[in-house]
């Protein structure tokens, strides 16, 4: 059954609402029952080039560019306020569109996009340079700049947040955007320009154009008028958009896919671990790109977790996320589902022991249970390759260093997790492991002033904290002559 539950979007370029040139539109289904709520304008090929114009007029015209930092940031400031007063609506949309729990929306989506804008907003007047000591009979300096239009390309686990991760900083910097969400996820996007507007952001800075990526993405990938590429997404596609960007010689930050390894030592408290192991592969249902998919438990603890594990894991609430009580909602769409169903398949043919879960929820929707599976060899696809979904892998080790090298065997570097009691032991493992960030006895810590990013397959650039402001400019120098 099509069930219309908001209203039809439409693209949003140069600060108005319009149809796609085409006329072409694209459902928007409800991962949680599996029906249509909505559809929203596809951008073709000339709609984005009218997008990327409209980013270039702005910027160019200085209506944003040309505002001092203290100015922008207290527009940026505007829109953490108004993200929060309509804090209900987002989230109400970002679960009707993901499928994730609404108390997950409200504590996680909605409050750290209203904390990206409010940190960017607090560096945005912190762009400066520095005057040099040169032996010239000059004088030397140096400015940050904004580097003009920015593609921000974003996917659909967590729209809001990965969106305002990008344009945060770019916004902050001085840049103008064109943002394209992912096609099965649109809503928020939508939503958010209508708030950056209301903020008193210029038209023209922030542009949304919805559709596919193999038309709407490319397009803005390849478009001449584009000056940056900011990309979060899969590491297959992340190769491309790195690669395509380099034919023009584009700046790009790409936030990839991840495959992070779990550490438990056998001085862990694991009470308190177990509650840290869970959250991280079950986290937004396993669609997570630094999530705990592959734990490594220290030899003498390994039965006992597998243990704890199958009493814990059965009982983690799943069903309707907009019942206050969900913990996990369903995948993101049918496609997402049948992946990880493949992949448990696989693992019982590679000799892998499911310890729980290992099928379909009954439920309307794209449901799966949180799955543990044990018994499988570092070199199986289930261990090595990104799933994407509700599963652990199980693996013991005897020694630091063979806990290291599991860790490390993976072709991604996103994140990791270390569970001990040990100081010295947690600072030694985290220099030895290669991922972009390190969790000690939890997991999932984040903050807009904490960097993030991958090493490896999971991409190069870093999103938040100062690092992520400085990759949205550039540097000029300028010397003065005194003679």
């Amino acid at each position: 059954m099509t069930t219309i539950e908001i209203e039809p979007g439409r693209l949003f370029i140069g600060g108005q609402w319009r149809e796609a040139a085409d006329g072409a539109r694209t459902e928007v289904v409800d991962p949680s029952r599996g029906v249509v709520v909505t559809t929203v304008a596809e951008a073709g090929a000339a709609d984005v080039d009218a997008a990327v114009r409209a980013a270039r007029e702005a910027f160019d015209s200085g209506a944003w560019s040309g505002l001092s930092g203290r100015e922008r940031g207290r527009i940026l400031h505007r829109v953490a306020q108004l993200i929060r007063e309509n804090a209900d609506e987002i989230a109400r949309l970002e679960s009707l569109d993901v499928g994730k729990p609404i108390s997950l929306c409200h504590a996680v989506d909605v409050t750290n996009a209203a904390n990206d804008y409010e940190y960017f907003a607090a560096l945005a007047h912190t762009l400066d340079g520095a005057v040099r000591d040169t032996p010239m009979n000059a004088l030397a300096y140096t400015k940050r700049e904004p580097l003009g239009v920015v593609a921000a390309i974003t996917p659909f686990n967590f729209p809001l947040i990965l969106a305002g991760s990008k344009i945060g900083p770019a916004l902050a910097a001085g840049n103008t955007v064109v943002h394209k969400p992912a096609d099965e996820t649109p809503l928020s996007a939508l939503y958010m320009a209508r708030l950056l507007t209301e903020a008193g952001v210029p038209d023209g800075v922030v542009n949304v154009v919805t559709g596919t990526g193999p038309v709407a993405g490319e397009a803005l990938l390849r478009h001449h008028g584009v000056d940056k590429v900011a990309f979060t997404g899969s590491t297959a596609i992340g190769r491309h958009v790195a690669g395509t960007a380099g034919e023009g010689l584009k700046p790009v930050t790409v936030e990839l896919g991840g495959n992070a390894a779990h550490i438990v030592f056998e001085d862990a408290d694991l009470e308190k671990a177990v509650g840290a192991i869970i959250k991280a592969f079950v986290f937004n249902t396993g669609q997570f790109c630094m999530g705990g998919p592959r734990l490594l438990v220290s030899r003498p603890v390994h039965t006992t977790l597998l243990g704890i594990l199958a009493d814990a894991v059965p009982g983690v609430p799943v069903g309707d996320p907009r019942d206050p009580g969900t913990v996990v909602g369903p995948m993101a769409g049918e496609k997402h589902l049948k992946k990880v169903e493949e992949y448990v398949d696989l693992a019982r043919k590679e000799g892998g022991r499911i310890v729980c879960g290992g099928e379909r929820l009954d439920l309307d929707g794209y449901y799966y249970k949180p799955t543990v599976i044990a018994d499988l060899s570092n070199d199986s696809r289930v261990v090595q390759e990104e799933i994407f979904g509700p599963v652990l892998t199980v693996q013991p080790f005897d020694t630091e260093d063979e806990a290291v090298a599991l860790a490390n065997s993976t072709p991604y570097g996103l994140a990791s997790g270390i569970q001990t009691s040990n100081l010295a032991r947690a600072h030694r493992i985290a220099d030895r492991l290669q991922a972009g960030i390190v969790w000690i006895n939890d997991w999932a810590m984040l903050d807009p002033a904490v960097p993030f990013g991958g090493v490896k397959d999971s991409g190069f650039g870093r999103e938040y904290g100062p690092e992520a402001l400085a990759a949205y400019t550039r540097v000029k120098s300028v010397v003065v002559s005194l003679g």
